[in-house]
């Protein structure tokens, strides 16, 4: 969700009429040693697999603070006696403790906190480390874009605090081992909160605590491995109405908005079973039955935090009442693209922040399906193709590995243009539809690299795609296909090739072959020629709808004596 509106910053400005264009030279990247403490799996941190956490959190709106802990229990994947836990540095830590009974010394570096243990512990065995710690969080600027806590007030002025921190990390607010490739197996969330107020977390309510002090303590506890990005909190005063979704299993939804915005609410969230029915569909069953599925109003956009998903869509049709297309102010943007993210990044995570695509340009893909799904697939060409104008093709989709550096913001937009080409490129839906459904069902809480999804297609498909995934994740622009078409008397031809970074870009896209008629056709690298139908050469076309690239048509018409003078 985190770069959705990033393209805003990106209108074109306008001045008298004229167009303002601003060029910006690229600066080189450059990495520090911050980076690579926060984006690689270094020894400190593969040494150990995280198999619990439980956050127990006091947060207090009027200080803007927090304290508390975090337990965290782990299994020896190779002996060690010095490992990497991870916390931002503005937040202070109270003690460190290994099983509950020996407190240990460390050092802190950025925002790696370095461990060390006063034995080496042997492989396979399982310990526990509490991290108390403190101290006023990060504030989020401009949520959910920026990490941090959100502290504002409500229409009423009570207390309305959450928080959102894709791609900075979980860290930020809580310590953890603050890495995509390590989800607990499951966790306890314990959220105290001042008088008067509740707190929404992941996953299922188990209790709620009076405290002497007044104060209240609730235990949400999630019973599936989750993304640390995805562990949320929301306080402040909530009406709740709840339903059910039945399809063989039942899925409880439950509804947490502010109570002034309670039958704009009711109203609105209808649209929850129609995705239900459209994602169940497409990808398979919910993935976290047992944890249920809540929708909680938030004073951001949104968020997918993992069966707590955020919305702040202000109960509007498209995206906060816009859309590209006509057929994208017939939905609810927010609840659409964020549910998806319960399958798509949730379920199906992506090991390293630099393959955040696989979340996103799967997410919103999913937005095109549903779309499909309520009102056909003309419209959901549509909509896809309403999204080129936002691409801006100058950066890779994929980001860079182990040093915590997403990919370009087109992974949106982009990379749903993108699997709907892949989609035309295989040509077989009932092949595509089980492909989808195939990564959830053979990857459904794991992490996985972008090798995994190509490979896996690869597979499914019998054919190697690599020069697809390579081109248009992998580099910034999209391959242009240059036709040159020439009628000689009653003969039409056409000589055409690929213009790509990939060599031996080969892929296969339809094309007029005489008036009306798309076929297919192999377009290489390399030069090729074929006859064509009873066609003016600048009627030529490609199927552009559905083949997301560039188009060069150069057109001739040569006088059919040519070459008889030319002997002369």
């Amino acid at each position: 969700m985190k770069k959705l509106l990033l393209l805003l910053a990106f209108i074109p400005s306008f001045l008298g009429g004229q167009r303002l264009l601003v060029p910006q030279e690229k600066k080189p990247l450059v990495f520090t040693r911050a980076d690579t403490l926060r984006g690689m799996l270094l020894p400190e941190r593969s040494c150990y697999d995280v198999k619990y956490y439980h956050l127990d959190v006091k947060v207090d709106p009027e200080t803007k603070t927090i304290k508390g802990s975090n337990t965290i229990l782990f299994k020896v994947d190779s002996a060690f006696d010095k490992m990497q836990i991870d916390l931002f540095r503005n937040l202070d830590i109270d003690k460190i403790v290994l099983d509950d009974a020996t407190d240990l010394t460390y050092s802190r570096e950025f925002n790696a906190v370095h461990v060390q243990l006063p034995r080496i512990l042997d492989k396979n065995s399982v310990h526990s480390v509490k991290v108390s710690y403190g101290g006023a969080p990060t504030v989020a600027m401009r949520p959910p874009w920026d990490g941090g806590l959100t502290w504002t007030k409500d229409s009423t002025g009570g207390p309305w605090v959450v928080v959102t921190c894709q791609g900075v990390g979980a860290s930020i607010w809580w310590p953890n081992k603050d890495h995509q490739s390590d989800e607990p197996d499951s966790m306890l969330i314990s959220i105290t909160v001042p008088k008067g107020l509740e707190d929404i977390s992941n996953g299922r309510l188990r209790a709620v605590a009076e405290l002497p002090d007044g104060w209240r303590r609730y235990d949400w506890f999630v019973s599936y491995p989750i993304n640390n990005y995805c562990v949320t909190l929301n306080i402040g005063k909530f009406a709740h109405f709840s339903d059910k979704y039945v399809n063989g299993d039942t899925l409880t939804l439950d509804y947490y908005v502010l109570p002034q915005d309670l039958e704009k609410a009711k109203a609105t969230f209808g649209q929850v079973k129609s995705m239900m029915d459209a994602y169940w569909k497409y990808f398979g069953e919910y993935p976290f039955m047992r944890d249920g599925y809540k929708l909680i109003e938030c004073p951001h956009n949104g968020m997918e935090h993992q069966s707590a998903v955020a919305y702040g869509n202000r109960f509007l049709e498209g995206y906060v009442g816009r859309a590209t297309s006509a057929v994208g102010l017939k939905f609810d943007f927010i609840i659409i693209h964020e549910s998806a993210h319960e399958w798509w990044g949730n379920s199906v995570t992506s090991r390293d922040i630099a393959d955040m695509w696989i979340h996103e340009s799967f997410g919103a893909y999913s937005e095109a399906l549903y779309v499909e799904h309520m009102w056909g697939y003309r419209e959901a060409l549509s909509y896809i193709n309403g999204k080129k104008p936002n691409v801006r093709n100058t950066e890779p989709i994929i980001g860079i590995y182990n040093v915590q550096h997403e990919g370009a913001g087109d992974m949106y937009d982009k990379g749903q243009l993108v699997l709907n080409t892949l989609r035309s490129v295989i040509d077989n839906d009932e092949l595509w539809f089980s492909i989808l459904k195939g990564i959830q069902q053979t990857f459904k809480y794991q992490t996985v690299t972008a090798d995994d999804i190509f490979s896996y297609i690869n597979k499914r498909t019998g054919k190697d795609f690599s020069y697809f995934f390579d081109q248009y994740l992998k580099f910034p622009k999209i391959p242009e296909l240059i036709v040159a078409v020439t009628k000689k008397g009653d003969s039409v031809s056409a000589m055409y090739r690929w213009d790509a970074d990939v060599k031996d870009f080969k892929m296969p896209i339809k094309v007029t072959t005489s008036e009306n008629k798309y076929e297919l056709i192999y377009p290489t690298t390399t030069w090729q020629t074929m006859k064509l139908g009873d066609i003016r050469p600048e009627d030529f076309k490609i199927e552009n709808d559905r083949f997301y690239v560039n188009f060069k048509l150069i057109c001739s018409y040569l006088d059919p004596r040519l070459r008889d003078s030319r002997k002369q």
